[in-house]
């Protein structure tokens, strides 16, 4: 199709489509809200809405292909760019279409699904559209052909995002979890557990089983926890030595292991106040290069028996890109390095005074250095933190947007400090914020084998776009499912691809071929895109699952991401 074609005239073709794959022409122009001259009346059906049983009258058997058309599984219909078309083995033709303002004016995109018996690509001919979408990576896909539209909705996605604090020493209230999400749209709490307590005897047992009963609370409430671990809350530096903390670790070893499937990352804490490595009675205070060698000697032991403590599946975040640096290198992390599980891997980064002055109150030692340090770094390792006083220009939008971008922010205390994120939201750049905090994944095209033998093999391509700030820093399952269409039986494929690696602003194309079960029914198959946990308590819970930033593609039940094809398996 010609896409410089007026409205009306685009129009026109996609009503002959609608003919072309069984619905008549009265049927036609009322779908596409338009008279038999092409001309637009409304805008019936909204962007990416599926019609309806009401509106499904049209549907029919189909009738073989005409004589002397080989008959195709697959053909697309590429409008503008901005359509997707895929075709299946079903009896049934379904029709989706929306419009979008263009630069040309009006222009119709949308998808049409012709399953006529195995499908014609004589339906593309008659709209005049069969324009093949292709790009080099995805062209050794011999099948359909897919284009998706983004949403640009803020979307609720685990483990990114901005957070409340809790107050983790006493029993969380349920319904304050449940309001954060539903309210505002949270996945992540911050969860400071004092053991002030404790500074001279070992942890009770009273309150290990709190942490526990709270860790269970989160996990309830479809959600995920920061945490930290701290003896004092001031200025003072009351704090255990470093035996002492070594002792606690061990203590708290067996929960950590046990609550690992919704501790999102362990910030360093215990030492000084707030656990934020300043103001320590027994680690000194100031920068790197103020403190003793046995206060250096001493910080880097805590780091280690962190490591060894925290479950090697999480990481752990320091306070400052200095102490890192100081213990593991000034060189960031490579790629060939990035979740290899050594020390540099597991250690990310936390900010708790973003914005505040020229140098974030001490966060940075030498910005120089240090800024193209965390850039390159955060690539690969969690990064988020909190806001602590107004600081304009500096805490204002522009400067915010450019440092939580190149820094790779995942996550950000919506509740402190309130006068910046109230200024965030003054100047128009809080909702930008929610949304690209963390990984915000764009499904932009897909190749799929219209058909397949049980045992047998089917080819699986899409291209991924990553408009978040960062990518997904704990590992992530990709599973391609597979459900019949008639019974609903499910099967489960885990691709290869590691979204750790799908970095912002890159584009991610994924291909592989997949084996089927030699014992799968024959039948129609709708296929998914499973981003799970691969924690096996959260596998199968949709509020644990990665929603893709795209129009009409979630299943909110089940988590999984609609491909909007359909595949035959037969013998």
């Amino acid at each position: 199709m010609n896409t410089t074609q007026k409205p009306r005239e685009l129009i026109a073709a996609l009503a002959a489509a609608f003919v072309a794959c069984g619905a008549s022409e009265a049927y036609a122009a009322d779908a596409l809200s338009v008279d038999r001259s092409g001309t637009l009346i409304s805008q019936r059906l909204s962007s990416g809405d599926r019609l309806n049983d009401a509106d499904a009258t049209h549907r029919t058997s189909a009738t073989a292909s005409p004589a002397g058309t080989a008959t195709s599984s697959s053909w697309i219909s590429s409008v503008n760019g901005a359509a997707a078309v895929p075709s299946s083995s079903s009896t049934q033709t379904s029709l989706r279409f929306g419009a979008r303002e263009g630069a040309d004016g009006l222009a119709a995109t949308g998808e049409l699904t012709a399953a006529v018996n195995g499908g014609s690509p004589a339906a593309a001919t008659a709209a005049t559209a069969a324009t093949a979408a292709s790009t080099a990576s995805l062209d050794d896909i011999s099948g359909t052909r897919i284009r998706y539209r983004a949403s640009d909705a803020t979307i609720r996605n685990p483990e990114r995002g901005l957070y409340y604090m809790v107050d983790c020493n006493s029993p969380i209230a349920a319904s304050e979890l449940q309001q954060r999400q539903t309210q505002d749209g949270h996945t992540l709490t911050m969860c400071s557990f004092s053991l002030r307590n404790f500074i001279n005897a070992p942890i009770s047992q009273s309150t290990l089983d709190l942490f526990q009963r709270n860790m269970d609370t989160i996990r309830s409430a479809g959600m995920k926890a920061l945490v930290r671990f701290s003896y004092s809350s001031g200025t003072g530096g009351e704090d255990a030595t470093l035996e002492r903390m070594s002792s606690h670790l061990d203590q708290l070893q067996p929960y950590l292991e046990k609550n690992k499937d919704v501790i999102t990352v362990l910030q360093a804490g215990l030492i000084g106040g707030w656990g934020e490595w300043a103001y320590s009675q027994n680690f000194g205070s100031g920068s790197m290069a103020s403190l003793t060698e046995k206060n250096r000697a001493d910080r880097k032991a805590l780091v280690e028996k962190l490591l060894k403590t925290v479950p090697a599946e999480r990481a752990i975040q320091l306070r400052t890109p200095a102490t890192k640096q100081g213990f593991y290198g000034a060189a960031p992390l490579s790629t060939t390095e990035a979740f290899n599980g050594t020390a540099r891997a597991r250690i990310g980064h936390h900010n708790d005074c973003f914005l505040a002055s020229g140098n974030d109150w001490s966060t940075y030692a030498n910005i120089n250095s240090e800024y193209p340090y965390l850039a390159s770094d955060t690539a690969y390792v969690p990064m988020g933190g909190e806001t602590c006083n107004v600081n304009p220009p500096r805490s204002n939008c522009p400067v915010a947007l450019q440092e939580l971008e190149k820094f790779h922010w995942s996550y950000l205390n919506n509740g402190y400090h309130e006068g910046v994120i109230s200024s965030f939201k003054s100047q128009g750049c809080f909702e930008q914020i929610q949304q690209r905090l963390g990984y915000r994944l764009v499904l932009q095209e897909g190749a799929y084998s219209p058909s397949a033998k049980p045992g047998g093999q089917m080819a699986i391509g899409f291209s991924i776009r990553n408009d978040g700030w960062a990518a997904p820093f704990n590992r992530r399952d990709v599973e391609l499912v597979l459900r019949n269409t008639a019974s609903g039986a499910t099967h489960r494929t885990k691709l290869k691809a590691d979204p750790r690696l799908w970095l912002p602003k890159q584009t991610i194309t994924v291909s592989e071929t997949v084996a089927l079960p030699a014992n799968m029914e024959r039948g129609n198959y709708q296929l998914f895109l499973h981003l799970s946990d691969p924690m096996t308590a959260l596998r199968d819970r949709a509020d644990y699952s990665i929603q893709l930033a795209n129009e009409n593609m979630w299943e909110d039940k089940t988590g999984f991401n609609a491909l909007g094809h359909v595949m035959s398996v037969a013998p």
